[in-house]
């Protein structure tokens, strides 16, 4: 139950007690959201939308809802709110270089040059203006190179541009001709990164990678990983002679589905599945399996990175949208991590996936008191970080890699989890047994 501060309110003592009228305690819920989220929280048993100042037990907000209330909201013990405190430190683009660059350099001097370089996944990146300086001199170590501009705070695809030319630059600085607000070009802060020139291809066509992981709690970090997620593609196929063509080098949805050729029944996605199959009868289960210890890797160092930066807040969790990319040598590329991944659906499919990924967050994060807190997988979710790596039963710890951070990871692995689910979880109450 949450109240403002200011109001004095204290409340009663978890919201397990029943209220006058009910026949069982029933949870409150609000939801800033109106796409596939609200669907999942109106269809869940005992669950109860409450509007506007309305006693809540937990709350699905946008990031402008946390940064205006949650310093001035009292929570209760059993609240859940999505988002931690100050999140950014890893979803602004350049907050988590910020924090990748100087863990690293903690890793160098503390562990050595070699676990240093297990962080060597994000491409060189500098914050412009601040960084101009330090940008331009490796600019110039490369002359020719692909750049890429994106704003620090901005998503979709939005206010991002390719240059080769310091002139671009300069161009932009002086008159914010880039920008889609001229007015804040001046104000607003940049990242320029090398761009990956060498990208992996399916029938000639850029795509990342949509990967989900949820954190609840970074004291100790325990994070978990879902099996499914997406490929998204680019309509237009790969080329770096024409650097201004969105639909060729941005693969966000929002920006290829203005794509003149976009083709809403077929979208321009992948399943996650799908490209692991993909990818296996390419280059064999051993390069791929690789492939995916990498990505594990991503995942684990990018959250250890800002452990000691994030307000550790029980009362909250995080569902993380992790953007990776691909190139030909099969090595993975971190581009960024989103707060507040799109759970908007662009197909049936889509809808499908994003609905089981938040009906298995709401497990997890599990308001009803259903788990132990022992489990290791949940729906579609594998716990792969639990103050340290978590094994698989059949793992043998005396012949595992050294270099492998989490070995309970099945990203694209076959995803039964309706089977899984009815083993771990009781019905709830008013719902029938599947």
């Amino acid at each position: 139950m949450s109240k403002n501060k200011t109001s004095g309110y204290k409340g009663p003592h978890g919201y397990q007690k029943r209220r006058e009228g009910e026949g069982r305690s029933c949870i409150r819920y609000r939801c800033g959201l109106t796409n596939t989220i609200q669907d999942v929280l109106r269809q869940r048993p005992g669950w109860v939308e409450v509007k506007d100042d309305g006693e809540w037990d937990f709350n699905w907000c946008d990031v402008g809802w946390l940064r205006e209330n949650f310093d001035h909201s009292y929570m209760e013990e059993h609240v859940r709110i999505c988002h931690f405190r100050n999140h950014y430190e890893l979803t602004r683009k350049n907050l988590m270089v910020k924090n990748l660059k100087r863990y690293r350099k903690i890793l160098d001097r503390e562990s050595g040059r070699l676990e240093a370089a297990k962080c060597d996944f994000f491409p060189r990146t500098f914050e412009l203006p601040s960084e101009y300086h330090l940008f331009v001199e490796e600019f110039k170590k490369s002359p020719g190179s692909t750049w890429i501009m994106k704003p620090v705070a901005r998503s979709q695809g939005k206010g991002i541009f390719l240059f080769r030319k310091l002139k671009d630059i300069m161009d932009w600085k002086k008159d914010g001709s880039r920008s889609e607000e001229k007015d804040e070009a001046q104000v607003e802060s940049y990242v320029a990164q090398r761009y990956i020139e060498n990208p992996y291809l399916i029938s000639g066509r850029k795509f990342d990678l949509r990967v989900y992981v949820l954190v609840t709690s970074y004291v100790p970090l325990k994070a978990w990983l879902y099996r499914d997620g997406f490929a998204r593609f680019s309509s237009t196929r790969f080329s770096l002679s024409s650097i201004d063509d969105h639909y060729v080098h941005l693969t966000n949805v929002a920006v290829q589905k203005t794509a003149p050729d976009y083709d809403p029944e077929k979208g321009c996605k992948w399943q996650m599945q799908q490209l692991r199959r993909y990818l296996t009868a390419r280059h064999g289960t051993e390069a791929v399996e690789t492939l995916f210890r990498d990505i594990d890797t991503i995942f684990v160092r990018s959250l250890q990175s800002v452990q000691k930066v994030i307000i550790n807040d029980k009362h909250c969790f995080e569902l993380y949208g992790y953007d990776i990319l691909l190139d030909q040598d099969l090595k993975p590329w971190l581009i960024e991590v989103n707060a507040s991944p799109s759970l908007t659906a662009s197909s049936q499919e889509d809808y499908d996936m994003k609905y089981r990924l938040l009906e298995d967050t709401l497990h997890i994060v599990d308001m009803e008191g259903r788990l132990t807190g022992r489990e290791k997988r949940v729906g579609g979710f594998d716990l792969m970080w639990n103050d340290g790596p978590v094994y698989r039963e059949d793992i043998n710890l005396e012949t595992l890699d050294s270099s492998c951070y989490t070995a309970n990871t099945h990203l694209g692995c076959v995803n039964d989890r309706k089977q899984q689910l009815r083993q771990l979880l009781k019905p709830l109450p008013g719902q029938k047994k599947s």
